[in-house]
């Protein structure tokens, strides 16, 4: 990939693994079969990311993202939806540094923080989330807020641990 960011170079290909889903409003705690591919597009500017999981109950969760590289500030941005309902936003700035990917993304709901790392051939990809409002739902009682109002500290959603396929 010749316009490819090293953040982006690593994750090119299929992966199957697993992601424990943490207790919440979605559901109890849970770990489910996940599978996400990364591929080329555009000519090598941008790469196209795919997640699949699927529920115990039958129900399925999807994600696809896409990422590209600011050639202005040699940086990535991404732009994401997914099967949740939340309306996406609008393209996120990433972070790079020391091998890990990470972006923080805000909605009407809060924050999410995702942090993707490859290390020795293995793919985690990390998601939290941080509520907007005082009680997250996220098992979280007695939590207090911080001073504008939003839940303190992020507090763990998924985490997926894949190999390439």
């Amino acid at each position: 990939m010749e316009h490819a960011h090293p953040a982006l170079s690593g994750l090119l290909g299929h992966w199957r693994g697993h992601t424990r889903v943490a207790a919440g409003p979605w559901g109890p705690e849970r770990s489910v079969d996940a599978e996400v591919t990364y591929s080329n597009v555009a000519g090598g500017l941008g790469v196209v990311q795919s997640y699949r999981h699927v529920e115990p109950d039958g129900s399925h969760f999807e994600g696809h993202g896409i990422f590209t590289v600011d050639p202005v500030h040699n940086d990535v941005l991404w732009y994401y939806v997914d099967s949740t309902g939340v309306p996406p936003g609008t393209a996120a700035r990433c972070t790079w540094r020391n091998g890990i990917l990470r972006v923080e993304r805000h909605s009407d709901a809060g924050w999410t923080r995702h942090s993707l790392l490859l290390d020795d051939g293995v793919l985690t990809h990390v998601t939290e989330l941080r509520s907007a409002t005082k009680d997250d739902g996220g098992g979280a009682a007695g939590a207090e807020a911080a001073v504008d109002g939003r839940s303190p500290a992020y507090r763990p959603f998924m985490r997926s641990v894949f190999r390439k396929a």
